[in-house]
């Protein structure tokens, strides 16, 4: 087993050279960049990375880019603002030790996001798994402009490993509310859409509470204190905010 490890990025000059550290087991490392600012690039092939840049088609068509760039058929797809667990990375070390036909086609991992101090464990935060580790023979990257994910063959068998994968993705709740107002909300919306989804005035109003009850009651985020209730009302913001735009996007046509 081969593995080339995808990243893809834009000004991620603050995170990458941590992600290629996370990554130094891989075979390769590839970075598909959509053309940085600043010294993304160059600090990616300083820590040895295989550096690509792409105009950037969407989170899905990018990284899909990047796996059919890869040299080798096993891919880990990896956040620029995630690192491996050292139990992580002994499960993967471990399946380099099995026959090909041993192997799932794909292997989830459970992905704790650290945030604000502490790493959280309810809110629907955790375990949070992601298919990240797949066979590009058996799999690819769906068509999803958020919340993307791998889409494997129908028979396919996929396995779940050991260990966590790290993510530091919320600098704090002003950049966590930054980024459901510009990227969550408005492209959450927009697949919505094009799913056939739509909302009312009614819908809206309840979107909101509901999500908060949702994350801070039925999903325990009262467990993780201070934060707990700040993910639960920014959730709250969130899906308030989507069907908002949901109800404007299915209007103007």
């Amino acid at each position: 087993m081969r593995i080339t490890a995808t990243v893809i990025t834009f000004n991620e000059a603050e995170n990458i050279r941590a992600a290629c550290e996370s990554l130094a087991w891989a075979d390769e490392i590839l970075v598909v960049d959509s053309e940085s600012t600043d010294a993304t690039r160059e600090i990616a092939a300083e820590c040895g990375a295989r550096v690509l840049v792409n105009r950037w088609p969407g989170f899905s068509k990018q990284k899909q880019f990047a796996v059919e760039a890869a040299m080798h058929d096993w891919i880990f797809s990896l956040d620029a603002d995630e690192r491996l667990s050292p139990e992580l990375r002994a499960s993967i070390d471990e399946l380099r030790g099995l026959d090909e036909a041993q192997l799932a086609a794909g292997y989830r991992v459970a992905r704790r996001a650290f945030y604000m101090g502490r790493w959280i464990k309810g809110g629907g935060w955790y375990p949070d798994y992601q298919l990240r580790f797949f066979d590009r023979r058996r799999g690819h990257w769906g068509d999803r402009l958020i919340h993307e994910s791998i889409v494997t063959d129908p028979d396919a068998r996929i396995e779940t490993l050991r260990g966590d994968l790290l993510h530091y993705s919320m600098r704090d709740t002003a950049h966590h509310r930054q980024m459901i107002e510009e990227r969550y909300a408005p492209l959450g919306a927009q697949q919505m859409l094009r799913e056939g989804k739509r909302t009312s005035l009614l819908q809206m109003a309840a979107a909101g509470p509901l999500a908060f009850l949702r994350s801070y009651v039925l999903k325990g985020g009262w467990r993780d204190g201070a934060a707990g209730m700040t993910i639960a009302k920014l959730a709250a913001h969130h899906a308030s905010l989507k069907h908002s735009l949901l109800y404007d996007l299915q209007n103007q046509g």
